[in-house]
Formats: structure tokens, C-alpha cells, sequence
């Protein structure tokens, strides 16, 4: 029977001079070293589904943080219901760029030097808007292996980092996607492919924007279950899991 997951907020500094609040959870064994992955939020926030996420991870063996990424303009602890974009296109629009690299770069640094993890057993999964920072953090750091669920915006601003992808990333999309059009995703194909980057891409023809979250509408518990099932076999075969 598996302990369950140890978790705890933590602060991380920032090299902007900004501290960011991150949810953790830690295999609940005692053991000496494990693989980390970090977990990035939707556009509402490091709520209880990313939290349950996380400590899916922490079941699997992983050290799992997700760091707020509002921290900048929203009060730590900050959350939205699904679905109220007005209570979170403020903090979306405020986003940078170079905010974001120094958040994901703050993210890994943490995991290193706080959580005692190896630089090289270091992975990332994100959803939504998280989804394009996984794909954005696979570009600045090596990782073990990404994984991007349903990652709006990657077409076409961010297809120049197709080539710059440093370990093997996983995408997921949904078929029934209003949000992100099949012409979005396989451009990110097409570019991954010249970029003879190591990817795979998959499409669940029934499943719309969102389909992994069973706190949403558009939750499809088959596309769920056979997303998670592919994710794990992904980080084992690319050495992430312990």
C-alpha cells in the first residue's frame, strides 16, 4: 500500500526579486532521492485538481511541485472558477515572457537546491496555459521528458522553439478543441518534425479543451484514463519515473 503523498506550500525566490508560492507533494516513503516533475497550472490557479495532480505524481514515486504563476499580480493562494475568464484575463495579460522563463528557471533551480534533486531527473506537465509552459520550460532546461495537455498559443508565436525542445515531449489535444483549431496543433507538429525533434503527438477524436480535469464539464473519464496511461509509459521509457 503506498503512503500517501506528503505535501506543503513553499516559497521560491525569484531572480527578479519576486517570491513565488508553490504547492509540493513528496512520495510518502522515506526515500533518499527521487525524480521531480513540475506541474503547470491552467489560467485558474493552483486549485485543488492541480493539487490532486501533483500528488498523483508524488504516488508515482516523483518529488511534484506546482508553482503559482500569478504570483505577480494575484495574492498567493489565488483561484478561479472554471470558466470565469474575467477573474483571470488580468493576470494572464500580465504575464511576460521574460517573467515566465525567470518563473520556470526559479521552478528548477528550487528543485535542485531545496528539494535535493538531481538537475538530470527532472521532467514537467502542463495543462491549458500550462501546457505552453511546459512546452516553453522544455526549451530552457533538459528534461527527462515534457508533457503538454492541450497547450493553447504554442501556433504560431512560439513554433521557433521547436527546434530548441531538449528532451522528448508528449502533446495532447482534444478533437472536439474550440479553443485551439487542428490547423494550431499540427503546425506544432510540422515544426517539431523539422525541427527533428523527439515528440509524439495525440489527438482523442471525442474529447474537447480540458478533457483531463474532472472538476470541468468537458471532463472525458476514457480520454482521461488513456492520457494518464500513455503519460506514465512515456516518463518510464524515457527514464523520469523511479
Amino acid at each position: 500500500m503506498t503512503a500517501a503523498a506528503r505535501t506543503e506550500f513553499v516559497t521560491v525566490p525569484v531572480s527578479d526579486g519576486t517570491a513565488m508560492n508553490a504547492y509540493v507533494a513528496r512520495p510518502g516513503d522515506d526515500a533518499k532521492s527521487a525524480p521531480a516533475v513540475v506541474v503547470f497550472q491552467e489560467a485558474y490557479g493552483v486549485n485543488d485538481y492541480i493539487c490532486d495532480v501533483t500528488k498523483r505524481f508524488a504516488a508515482l514515486g516523483m518529488v511534484a511541485i506546482a508553482p503559482e504563476l500569478f504570483h505577480r499580480s494575484a495574492p498567493s493562494g489565488f483561484t478561479a472558477n472554471y470558466g470565469d475568464m474575467e477573474a483571470v484575463r488580468e493576470h494572464i495579460t500580465k504575464m511576460t515572457r521574460e517573467g515566465l522563463e525567470a518563473d520556470i528557471d526559479a521552478t528548477f533551480s528550487w528543485l535542485a537546491d531545496d528539494g535535493g534533486v538531481d538537475p538530470e531527473e527532472m521532467a514537467a506537465v502542463g495543462f491549458c496555459m500550462g501546457g505552453r509552459v511546459a512546452y516553453v520550460a522544455n526549451s530552457r532546461t533538459r528534461l527527462r521528458a515534457a508533457i503538454s495537455f492541450y497547450g493553447g498559443g504554442i501556433a504560431p508565436d512560439l513554433l521557433p522553439l521547436a527546434s530548441a525542445q531538449r528532451g522528448p515531449i508528449l502533446m495532447f489535444w482534444g478533437g472536439l478543441d474550440q479553443h485551439i483549431a487542428p490547423e494550431q496543433y499540427r503546425a506544432v507538429a510540422d515544426a517539431l518534425t523539422e525541427a527533428n525533434a523527439t515528440h509524439e503527438q495525440v489527438v482523442f477524436s471525442q474529447a474537447d479543451h480540458g478533457f483531463f480535469c474532472d472538476q470541468r464539464a468537458s471532463y472525458n473519464p476514457i480520454a482521461s484514463r488513456q492520457a494518464w496511461a500513455m503519460l506514465k509509459e512515456f516518463l518510464a521509457s524515457y527514464g523520469a519515473l523511479p
